[in-house]
């Protein structure tokens, strides 16, 4: 099933995003968490890729298990980082062959200890350029990539991220997945902003329900979100007590995810961390207000 198949604002989906676990114990929760989540009926779910392609082989594995374990749409993450052209070329097919239909088309960050992306030898600059490679495979893929609501954290202007974000649409792309944010208001701009360049694919917002109070300054250092002063205050107040924390989370995604729908966004992406708890009571919340 093509993702964009699935994007309607007037029956929005529910995705989930995961990534390889690394370890046995890993592995076993998160076939739990999927477990957990297949019971909301999500629309589909993402699997991420490690820096430099180094969970290759488990993300490809990864979503093909779980489409055949599960009868939950998955997509493979790509990324440009530490690959080839060919390198590139060889993945797509490997996913071809496992039958995977989407694909998230991405950059990717720089390696530990980078501060700036490096292209590898004969390989790609930007997601514009992998989407262009992939859409030249005629693999009949569903492509997909991320845009930025409050702008990439290496952009020089707001304005300067949606004309890159334009170019890499008109590339090929069919949808995109919001970066993470806690103010609706940066959405709703740029959506409108986007909407008036002309880039006119579903853009599904991104949440990352906050579960700890280190998690969630860790994640703002990372991307730049903006976390409001009003929540800010709140969770500086409960800091030290973790379920507080969490129950504040998931009250205030609630509550965003309420204003996106209501305002007509084609589906909700949740960041899980490989965790169920926050994600199913978000959405048990949602679906039993109709």
């Amino acid at each position: 099933m093509k993702i964009r198949n699935l994007l309607n604002p007037s029956k929005p989906c529910f995705s989930f995003e995961f990534f390889p676990p690394k370890t046995p114990e890993g592995e076993q929760t998160l076939w739990a968490t999927l477990d957990d989540l297949r019971q909301l009926d999500p629309g589909f779910v993402s699997v991420t890729y490690g820096a430099g392609g180094s969970t290759r082989d488990r993300t490809i594995a990864l979503v093909s298990q779980i489409k055949q374990r599960t009868g939950i749409e998955a997509m493979a993450h790509l990324t440009c980082v530490g690959h080839s052209k060919e390198e590139l070329v060889s993945v797509l097919q490997a996913l071809s062959r496992a039958r995977v239909e989407n694909v998230l088309a991405l950059r990717g960050d720089p390696p530990k200890g980078s501060s700036t992306f490096q292209a590898a030898p004969n390989g790609l600059r930007y997601a514009s350029e992998l989407v262009e490679l992939i859409k030249a495979q005629d693999l009949g893929l569903c492509l997909g990539s991320a845009c930025y609501p409050e702008g990439h954290v290496e952009t020089p202007s707001r304005d300067a991220d949606l004309q890159h974000l334009k170019t890499k649409t008109d590339a090929g792309l069919d949808f995109l997945i919001t970066q993470l944010f806690f103010d609706n208001a940066f959405y709703f701009d740029f959506v409108e902003r986007a909407r008036r360049l002309g880039i006119n694919v579903p853009i599904v917002p991104g949440i990352m329900p906050i579960t700890s109070f280190e998690q969630v300054n860790r994640f703002v250092r990372l991307c730049g979100a903006t976390v409001p002063m009003r929540l800010q205050l709140a969770l500086e107040k409960v800091k030290d007590d973790p379920e507080a924390v969490a129950q504040l989370g998931v009250a205030h995604a609630t509550v965003q995810c309420l204003e996106l729908l209501s305002r007509g966004v084609p589906g909700i992406h949740f960041y899980t961390l490989n965790r169920s708890p926050a994600s199913r009571m978000i959405v048990s919340a949602l679906r039993a207000r109709g």
